[in-house]
């Protein structure tokens, strides 16, 4: 249940159950005993229990929230990948009695959307959630240095002070899907990666190599720029069973590559992918691999801001949360893969 929810049913707004649940009288607004005693019969009914967060923030904030993304978060491109953050977002703040504030006129600089320009509105929200693949660190270390409330989704290094964060543990996703592969008999590993330097690649590349030890051979190659068949090439050349696909778009161009050859998924080679598409990518293959937590990611970054807001957190907040795996049709044994070449 919802304040919205107990509003509907007690036939009120949603502003009136919020002064009811907080026992304070606006100056504009008298609610009668007979309104404020259906608002409570309703909550009783219900069993509603008002979370803290709300009452925390309704005591000395605006109550507003603030959303930035790098890049652009509703065009049909990113829509889907974005999409279930901001789900999570509006969730928790639903729940703590928040409005959101989405900052879409922040100008684009060098191809990267930027927080500080002249006319930026960021003071007009209490806090804010940083969303996007890679987050400027000269940005990060001047809202270190305003001392502006705000957290990170996903994993950031230090900008000059600790970044609060709320992201995904890709080293240990990562590291279960190779030890997976090793465990069924794959010795020749092959990381794609797409060559971007953002914390969760270097997290997704690091959980590779560090469980990879075991395989005889493991290496790195990058995909930027470059087409499926001539990575295809280089991954039959380096004898590879099994490849572990940061780009889910790479996963399905390789797998189709791959088919064009006469070869098969994962007959004569494994196909793990990291991640969920960042694009709409059109395929029937259910690719073994990990969801990311993003509806989760969005809803703990509320909650973790609403502590950074009222100073209730218990010191810094950077928290990675599991990735569910999904044990998919295409992580196969070596054994046929090895007869055919």
């Amino acid at each position: 249940m919802t304040q919205r929810d107990i509003a509907r049913l007690a036939g009120v707004s949603q502003a009136t159950v919020s002064l009811v649940l907080n026992n304070r009288a606006d100056a504009d607004v008298r609610i009668a005993p007979e309104t404020r005693d259906r608002v409570l019969r309703v909550i009783a009914e219900t069993g509603y229990a008002a979370d803290p967060v709300a009452r925390r923030l309704a005591a000395g904030f605006n109550r507003i929230i603030g959303v930035f993304t790098y890049e652009p978060a509703f065009p049909s491109g990113t829509r889907d990948f974005f999409h279930p953050f901001l789900v999570g977002i509006e969730e928790y703040a639903e729940r703590a009695g928040c409005d959101l504030l989405l900052f879409t006129s922040a100008p684009v600089v060098d191809g990267r959307r930027r927080i500080f320009h002249q006319d930026n509105r960021l003071r007009l929200a209490d806090g804010c959630i940083l969303l996007g693949r890679e987050i400027d660190a000269a940005e990060l270390l001047r809202l270190n240095r305003d001392g502006y409330p705000y957290v990170a989704v996903g994993r950031r290094d230090d900008a000059g002070g600790p970044v609060p964060y709320v992201g995904a543990d890709y080293a240990s996703a990562v590291g279960q899907l190779v030890e997976s592969a090793v465990a069924r008999g794959h010795r020749r590993l092959a990381y794609l990666g797409m060559g971007s330097a953002a914390e969760s690649s270097e997290d997704r590349r690091r959980g590779f190599a560090e469980s990879a030890r075991a395989a005889e051979s493991a290496v790195q190659l990058s995909t930027a720029g470059r087409d499926a068949d001539a990575v295809l090439d280089d991954l039959l050349a380096d004898r590879t069973t099994a490849a572990f696909v940061e780009d889910y778009a790479t996963a399905v161009a390789l797998e189709l590559a791959t088919r064009r050859r006469g070869l098969s998924v994962p007959g004569d080679l494994s196909l793990l992918t990291l991640g969920d598409p960042t694009v709409a990518v059109p395929t029937e293959i259910a690719f073994t691999g990990f969801h990311i937590p993003r509806e989760e990611m969005g809803r703990q970054a509320v909650e973790v801001l609403a502590g950074v807001i009222d100073g209730s957190s218990s010191g810094l907040q950077q928290r990675l949360l599991p990735c569910e795996p999904v044990e998919g049709e295409t992580l196969g044994t070596p054994d046929r893969a090895v007869e055919r070449r």
